[in-house]
């Protein structure tokens, strides 16, 4: 091992490391990189010879992945997780009680209680999977930049006008792209090196995303990465990556992970904005008073 190497002190810090490294690792290691990151919560409680087999890989694929970034060992990669299980995490009994309780209610109350469950577990993921420092820095990224774009396809797409529109109330220059038929790439045609690209993707990725996102590294502009894997093909070339849980018990993913983490980049943006921005939402709210906008009391 170098010498010179500093082992993460958290899991967390393991997982970025790993994330980092995945384009400097040989296709089989990537392989086994990869299913690390996206059951990350098995390594504590797996066995090296478990993990493989469930990474389709042989045992010393895992040795090798971790010497590959700097670790002795795979026991000496795994050391961080082991540790976090011995400390413990945060009891909530009331929680599980008041869950608990919902199977008992009803025929529809077992898919009630499993829906519950997923989204409280995936916002609890979200938030501890990532830090205050990292989203203050992508939204000062966004107050920074003279233009961000905000990329979103299917089911995201939506939600990109969603947070361009409320973004561009505080700080003006937010875009959602595509828009008007075009392609991701075309919305960036104008795109500066100092502007800012907030890009989502979920699987299955899509070409025309990951496109957008590799011109936009290409050309020196600052990626806010989005996505449901450690391992996406998005997160390798950006400034800031964040990974959301999308666990859900329907056909479709969990957008409550999603949606929380970009309220919380929106909620950082303002607070990181002048006090004109304020002026400037409290003058949209009045003008849309003075034209009647809202229903007032007694109308009905």
């Amino acid at each position: 091992m170098d010498q010179s190497f500093i082992r993460p002190a958290s899991a967390t810090g393991v997982l970025e490391l790993l994330a980092k490294s995945l384009g400097g690792l040989t296709p089989e290691l990537r392989k086994a990189a990869t299913h690390v990151l996206e059951h990350s919560n098995l390594i504590s409680v797996s066995s090296i010879r478990e993990m493989a087999e469930q990474a389709n890989v042989k045992p010393n694929t895992l040795v090798r992945m971790a010497r590959a970034i700097g670790f002795e060992g795979y026991e000496d990669f795994r050391k961080p997780f082991r540790e976090r299980v011995i400390k413990g995490q945060d009891d909530f009994p009331d929680r599980v009680r008041w869950l608990q309780s919902l199977a008992q209610d009803g025929k529809l109350a077992g898919l009630y209680s499993e829906i519950a469950t997923a989204s409280i577990a995936n916002i609890e993921q979200q938030f501890s999977g990532t830090t205050s420092v990292a989203i203050k820095a992508a939204a000062d990224d966004i107050v920074h930049a003279p233009t961000t774009y905000v990329l979103g396809t299917g089911m995201a797409n939506s939600i990109a006008a969603y947070f361009a529109f409320i973004a561009s109330l505080a700080i003006g220059k937010v875009t959602a792209i595509p828009r008007d038929g075009l392609l991701p790439t075309d919305g960036l045609a104008r795109a500066a090196t100092s502007d800012v690209l907030l890009a989502m993707a979920f699987k299955p990725y899509q070409h025309e995303v990951i496109d957008a996102v590799e011109l936009a590294v290409s050309r020196g502009i600052t990626v806010i990465g989005i996505s449901d894997s450690p391992a996406s093909p998005i997160l390798t070339g950006a400034g800031h990556r964040f990974v959301v849980p999308m666990i859900t018990t329907q056909f479709f993913a969990s957008s409550v992970a999603l949606m929380s983490l970009l309220e919380t980049i929106i909620a950082f943006v303002i607070a990181a904005t002048s006090p004109e921005a304020v002026k400037s939402i409290e003058m949209l709210q009045q003008h849309r008073q003075e034209l009647h906008r809202y229903l007032s009391y007694g109308e009905r």
